[in-house]
């Protein structure tokens, strides 16, 4: 792909979105899209990151909208009204790319999302991605091939080793940032099992502070029961460094198999971060059982930059999976209501 064919992107929002122009700049996007603006409140990180990257620079997000070069916002705030966000960035004619969690209203979710796709534009995100990570596609291939038949329960983690301090940031609120380890790294976990489970009636959830300086827990639990009645757990820590961080660890057990991803010690430091396993186990016959594993290239959770790039040049119509993301948005609005009454609430 030559130069002249990636596409300009203002990324708009520097706390996380400095992570963000690493993957423009050297990383996976690269090839597909030109970073030509940064636009954060904060005018002095907005001039640091503009010169370090010799970008256009904007402290109003009007202003960057009104820039008729740059057709594609990368939007890297936190969660609260990104709707109305959204909302702007779309109506001035601009494609986004954003991030989970999408929303804490599932309500307002569902609407932009909706009007995004009335109009023809381009919304896609990380997770849940606009088309199935691999390893949620396998264990869809598994389930039809071993007619694994109703799902009955599941349980997921991800670990990681963080001690944070207070900054003031969103990530401090424990409305804004409920369960924190859930909100911010379990949600990968809970739009995967949406998606595989499919929708939730009611969730519970436990957290802690083991070593956070924050106001919000560093250690947490979510208890789901699905509309199916499969029973589903999932844990998050801040709190242990095992050498497995972020490997979004899962274990589905169906009536007729299980199926496990991601349940290993690995001999290499950080190798679960670029790699994975799905495991099935399965009865072919009252004495015989069948195990089988299959190697995949990675976790599977960073951005579709390909399929972004070919989405906003219209080149391949890529629908934005609303009902997936709606869906998870309605289980964080239940989390946050269940962490404020510490009682199991309908979603």
């Amino acid at each position: 792909m030559t130069t002249t064919q990636r596409v300009k992107i203002g990324i708009v929002g520097l706390n996380f979105g400095r992570w963000i122009i690493e993957d423009i700049v050297n990383g996976p996007a690269k090839d597909y899209f030109e970073l030509a603006a940064v636009c954060d409140k904060d005018e002095e990180k907005a001039k640091s990151f503009g010169e370090k990257f010799g970008v256009k620079v904007y402290t109003d997000l009007k202003d960057l909208l009104a820039d008729a070069d740059i057709p594609v916002v990368g939007l890297y705030t936190g969660p609260v009204n990104r709707a109305g966000l959204l909302r702007t960035i779309l109506h001035a004619g601009k494609d986004v790319m954003t991030t989970k969690p999408f929303e804490l209203d599932p309500v307002a979710a569902r609407e932009i999302l909706k009007e995004a796709d009335k109009m023809g534009r381009v919304v896609h995100l990380n997770s849940p991605s606009p088309v199935p990570r691999e390893h949620l596609l396998k264990i869809q291939e598994w389930r039809k091939e071993y007619d694994l038949g109703a799902p009955v329960s599941c349980y997921g983690e991800v670990l990681a080793s963080y001690r944070e301090k207070p900054d003031g940031t969103w990530y401090d609120n424990p409305e804004l940032c409920p369960a924190a380890p859930i909100f911010r790294l379990g949600i990968y976990l809970i739009n995967d099992l949406v998606h595989l489970f499919g929708g939730v009636s009611e969730v519970q959830v436990t957290s802690s502070r083991l070593f956070t300086e924050r106001p919000t827990p560093d250690n947490a639990q979510l208890g789901l029961l699905f509309k199916n009645n499969a029973i589903g757990n999932i844990y998050a820590t801040f709190c242990v460094d095992d050498g497995q961080c972020y490997a979004n660890s899962l274990i589905l057990h169906f009536e007729r198999g299980s199926i496990q991803h991601n349940i290993y010690p690995v001999s290499e430091v950080g190798k679960s971060n670029t790699s994975s396993r799905l495991t099935l186990v399965v009865r072919k016959s009252p004495e015989k059982i069948h195990v089988e594993d299959c190697e995949l290239t990675s976790i599977g959770h960073g951005y579709q930059w390909d399929l972004f790039h070919a989405a906003v040049l219209r080149t391949q119509n890529i629908p934005t999976p609303i009902d997936d993301i709606v869906q998870g948005v309605e289980v964080i609005a239940a989390l946050i209501r269940a962490q404020r009454s510490r009682a199991t609430e309908k979603v």
